[in-house]
């Protein structure tokens, strides 16, 4: 428990660093140091485990065991029209739960949801799988991970 309020504070002052004073919302720098982390982390998370057969099968993994461990939670749904697009949908996203919906607070979700989106991303580069990851949050704590293979 005490692991889990460590790495919301955390998260809270990397959100406040990077975006502090900064009026365009950019949100590259918070974006980054999440694909460094997720890089870091399935390198370590994946050392024992057997090479995916496929990039559906490591999708899967991303949204049990890479998000359990981040997360203490497996994803509640994840879609894909079998193209390379894939939405992993949180109902209850971590980040989001502390935050009162409304609209003025649907404006400052996107900052908490970048450093996701650059840890998935991260963490599937690390796998192989170059992609790109959007967040859309429409209702809070929920939201939703867009996830856009690279066919290169």
């Amino acid at each position: 428990m005490s692991e889990e309020i460590v790495f919301d504070c955390l998260h809270a002052e990397i959100v406040n660093y990077c975006l502090y004073g900064n009026k365009e919302n950019d949100f590259s720098t918070l974006e980054y140091i999440g694909f460094t982390t997720g890089y870091r982390l399935i390198e370590r998370m994946t050392r024992d485990v057997p090479r995916f057969k496929d990039e559906l099968e490591t999708i899967k993994f991303i949204c049990t065991d890479f998000w359990t461990s981040i997360y203490k939670k497996q994803v509640d749904n994840l879609r894909t029209n079998n193209q390379g697009m894939y939405v992993v949908q949180d109902k209850a996203f971590r980040f989001l739960t502390r935050i009162t919906p409304g609209e003025k607070q649907l404006e400052h979700a996107p900052k908490f949801v970048a450093f996701t989106c650059g840890l998935v991303r991260g963490a599937l580069s690390n796998l192989g799988i170059n992609s790109s990851v959007t967040a859309e949050v429409q209702c809070i704590p929920a939201c939703k991970f867009h996830i856009e293979v690279s066919r290169a």
